[in-house]
């Protein structure tokens, strides 16, 4: 009589909040994947679901709760991990459940929960035979890639937990990071997207300590980083586009504008300034160096013409006044932002602003709000509108069937666009051998507030 194997018990996943919590969710499916399990692309299939929640604020926590729920109600055995998993009692008064909560990056309990609820051993047969490496489990298509470089944060921003939830800064190993960054772009990866709660001060904690690469030492410090991520090239000897998240505008900083001048890195910096009123600034406990600010964006410009800026901005923050939110819109009129993300400030459970005085009512923020973003949009269509009749690189996110005339249409993204969060650059009549993660130049012909549109040039 022939042995049955069984089949591997399967794991759903639900991740939710940041891209520093998806690759946590890489990192816990990698990791079971190679104990044995499988994925389940659905609630039905699977032994147990994991909820990566995120806890930043309380709309995201009322979305996170709501997941679980839903978790629960279509499948029965949930482990819940993430930034939520701090208020497990929380959690467990309305999910009573609910097999068990882990912390943010808590990768081995979440792991052990998982072998507790579901034991993944298929036998002494099937245990004893060597397995094959399963690789690395991906969440984002194969083109682009997160590379996460620390967990937590050393500020103590008033309206913000995420030291709470993820501790202090903890920088990787400037080696291991590299490791997987080159390892990454070997397995087809073509934007390397660099993450962290504060990419500037890599290497902090560590005192920038120095690590073998290759042939040399790399200090673990963001400019190290940046170089050595410079230098990586695909298997067809192409350079990878390399991009900047999270960085405060520390001094260092201007050290990597030309790096992108010689095109290493991808000339974006998603800088969180999140709001420029020094009185605001100060109250958030963040720095109040907006002046020096627009200088420098004077100075990267010049070295960089091509840099795009990306942030984002608070409104409504306690003790705002109308003066600070004008002095707000007046200094975006000379920063000239490419790509600027709003919100509504927002009570946080545990974060020190909520005790400030001169509340602002939710009227007054949803009017500011509007202000904002009709500020925003007008300058980003007026920098869109400038690129039309260039040709620009683009990387192919998407490639659509023909149409009754046989031509095909395309999405990618140009180097000011960052995947999920900024805009997107629309193609007509793309070449039947365009492929997704393919980057080609791209004649601009149209623009609007938030998009490109064109044409693979020499097509």
């Amino acid at each position: 009589m022939a042995l049955e194997i069984p089949s591997p018990r399967k794991v759903g996943m639900v991740s939710l909040g940041c891209p520093k919590a998806l690759v946590d969710s890489e990192r816990i499916l990698t990791r079971l994947r190679a104990d044995g399990y499988a994925m389940s692309p659905d609630y039905a299939g699977a032994d147990v679901v994991l909820v990566n929640t995120c806890g930043f604020l309380d709309s995201a926590k009322e979305e996170s709760l709501n997941a679980i729920g839903e978790a629960i109600a279509e499948n029965g055995r949930v482990i819940v991990t993430g930034c939520m998993g701090n208020e497990a009692e929380l959690i467990r008064a309305r999910f009573p459940k609910v097999l068990a909560v882990t912390g943010a990056h808590q990768y081995e309990a979440v792991v052990e929960a998982v072998h507790e609820a579901a034991p993944a051993s298929l036998g002494p047969y099937i245990d004893l035979i060597p397995q094959a490496d399963p690789g690395e489990v991906k969440l984002t298509p194969r083109h682009y890639s997160y590379l996460k470089i620390s967990e937590g944060c050393n500020h103590a921003c008033a309206f913000c937990i995420i030291p709470q939830l993820r501790g202090k800064l903890a920088s990787r190993r400037i080696d291991a990071v590299l490791r997987e960054a080159e390892k990454l772009v070997a397995a087809g990866t073509r934007e390397l997207l660099v993450i962290s709660q504060d990419t500037s001060a890599y290497g902090v904690d560590v005192r920038h300590e120095e690590r073998q690469w290759k042939d040399r030492a790399v200090r673990t410090h963001m400019t190290d980083l940046a170089r050595e991520l410079g230098q990586l090239r695909s298997p067809d000897g192409q350079t990878p586009w390399v991009r900047l998240h999270y960085v405060y505008p520390y001094p260092h900083v201007d050290a990597v504008i030309p790096l992108m001048a010689e095109g290493l890195l991808t000339p974006y910096l998603d800088i969180p300034f999140q709001h420029a009123a020094p009185s605001v600034l100060k109250a958030m406990k963040r720095p109040a160096n907006e002046a020096k600010v627009l200088e420098r964006l004077r100075a990267w410009r010049a070295i960089c013409p091509d840099i795009a800026i990306r942030s984002s901005f608070v409104v409504g923050f306690p003790g705002e006044t109308e003066a600070d939110f004008q002095y707000l819109l007046d200094w975006l009129d000379e920063a000239q932002l490419d790509r600027v993300g709003g919100f509504r400030f927002e009570p946080v459970a545990g974060a020190s602003a909520n005790d400030l005085p001169g509340a602002v009512p939710d009227a007054v923020k949803e009017e500011r709000y509007a202000r904002l973003m009709e500020k925003t949009e007008a300058i980003s269509a007026a920098r869109l509108a400038a690129k039309v009749g260039r040709t620009l690189p683009v990387i192919i996110d998407e490639v659509g069937e023909p149409d009754e005339d046989g031509d095909i249409g395309a999405t990618g993204r140009s180097q000011a666009d960052a995947p999920e969060i900024d805009g997107a650059v629309y193609l007509r009549q793309v070449p039947a051998t365009l492929q997704v993660g393919d980057i080609v130049p791209v004649t601009v012909e149209d623009a609007d507030a938030h998009d490109l549109y064109g044409f693979v040039a020499g097509s």
